[in-house]
């Protein structure tokens, strides 16, 4: 009998994203790394991108109250959805930094729950729910 048991894939903390860079600020991000101002060209990157969300963050700020969109992290449980359908309501869902539909949400009771996503940052759900959402996901 083995006590081995599989452990879920830990969701990832972070998006990945690309982008390009012209080759004489690519030259400049490999000399400040170079320099040791920064460890590699990923600390460059999100150290300019954090200062300038700081340098901005009353904007966002407001926008967000402007947008009545929730910041940070958001699940939605089976148990949430099941409530708003008992309730005859449907969920609009709003928010900036990540939105997660548990895995255990079906695409019928997505459907049912949720009117439409918006989302800044980034939407985990299964394959099967964010396809039957597809046309609510902006």
């Amino acid at each position: 009998m083995s006590n081995i048991r599989q452990l879920r894939d830990k969701p990832p903390d972070s998006e990945k994203i690309t982008i390009n860079l012209g080759y004489v600020d690519l030259g400049r991000v490999d000399l400040l790394v170079q320099e040791g101002f920064y460890s590699n060209r990923t600390d460059l990157i999100r150290t300019a991108i954090r200062n300038q969300l700081d340098s901005h963050v009353d904007i966002v700020s407001s926008s967000i109250e402007r947008h009545t969109m929730e910041l940070g992290l958001r699940d939605y449980t089976s148990k949430d959805l099941e409530a708003l359908r008992d309730a005859g309501e449907v969920l609009h869902v709003k928010v900036v930094g990540l939105a997660r539909i548990d895995p255990d949400v079906t695409p019928e009771l997505a459907l049912e729950t949720i009117g439409s996503i918006t989302v800044l940052g980034a939407l985990q759900a299964s394959a099967d729910v964010k396809k039957a959402l597809a046309d609510r996901i902006r």
